[in-house]
């Protein structure tokens, strides 16, 4: 296919397509193989996830429309097992507030079906190789983390079980020691067990919401530092948080560089 020569550091990255379409499936594996490519196809949601997980490719191929388990599904599995995995969304017949739900979910490209070959191998390159630097600064970044702080404790508690588990995961690719909890009934029982350095809670839970949560704390002299996740800026309890001394509130959905920073910062002010 003429327009575009594979550079020298594509030569085998891997790349997974996933569509229920076994003939556009079939076409891109040829088209990016011609490209250095190494690629492997799902023609299901499911399987997809199953050999997103096997593979970790540097980009997935993500059609938005597919039987039992649609892209958007499928998006939001591969974003809890790697916040930062190249994904490039094929949407045909799109509408504005499916894109916008990808854009929400981090998807890297956003493309209708039908552009030509060369736009979406291009696509691809750039995904690839941004996903490249971002894994190599990960690996610095962590590495200096674990140098720095290999001993401070966190503990996740939300509801949420996508959230939490992408916090973990998240946190303890830079060098933290992270448990989790499901609600504040369990986080008690962790606290207890081990008081971690810093709390991040989630506001909005049922039977023991975050307040309650950092008031059973309070009467247990809890002497870490929080921070305290709501998923809007007028959540009623809010007000109630700030006036148990958190050190910050981050909005959901979560910006993972801008908690990262915020939970780097408090780390320090903990020190000081």
């Amino acid at each position: 296919m003429p327009g575009i020569a594979p550079h020298r550091e594509q030569l085998m990255s891997t790349l997974l397509v996933i569509d229920d379409d076994r003939l556009h499936c079939d076409l891109l594996q040829v088209a990016l193989a011609r490209h250095g490519y190494q690629v492997s196809t799902a023609t299901g949601g499911r399987e997809g996830v199953v050999l997103f997980r096997q593979l970790r490719p540097v980009v997935t191929l993500l059609d938005l429309r597919m039987p039992e388990m649609d892209g958007l599904a499928v998006l939001k599995e591969i974003r809890t097992l790697d916040p930062r995995a190249g994904v490039i969304m094929l949407g045909g017949g799109a509408t504005e507030e499916l894109e916008n739900h990808a854009r929400k979910l981090r998807v890297t490209d956003f493309f209708r079906k039908g552009l030509s070959l060369d736009v979406l191998i291009g696509a691809v390159h750039r995904a690839a190789q941004q996903a490249k630097r971002d894994a190599s600064a990960s690996e610095s970044r962590a590495g200096e983390d674990r140098e720095h702080t290999p001993e401070e404790q966190i503990l996740v508690v939300d509801d949420d079980v996508m959230a939490r588990e992408l916090l973990v995961r998240f946190l303890s690719l830079r060098g933290y020691r992270v448990r989790a909890a499901k609600d504040g009934r369990e986080a008690l029982r962790l606290v207890e067990e081990s008081a971690p350095d810093l709390l991040i809670l989630d506001l909005a839970m049922p039977e023991m919401n975050g307040v309650e949560l950092l008031r059973a704390l309070a009467a247990r002299d809890y002497a870490g530092r929080t921070i305290i996740l709501s998923g809007h800026q007028n959540d009623p309890l809010l007000a109630d948080a700030w006036a148990l001394g958190p050190q910050e509130v981050l909005d959901k959905p979560l910006d993972l560089e801008r908690t990262l920073m915020a939970v780097q910062l408090v780390m320090v002010c903990r020190e000081c």
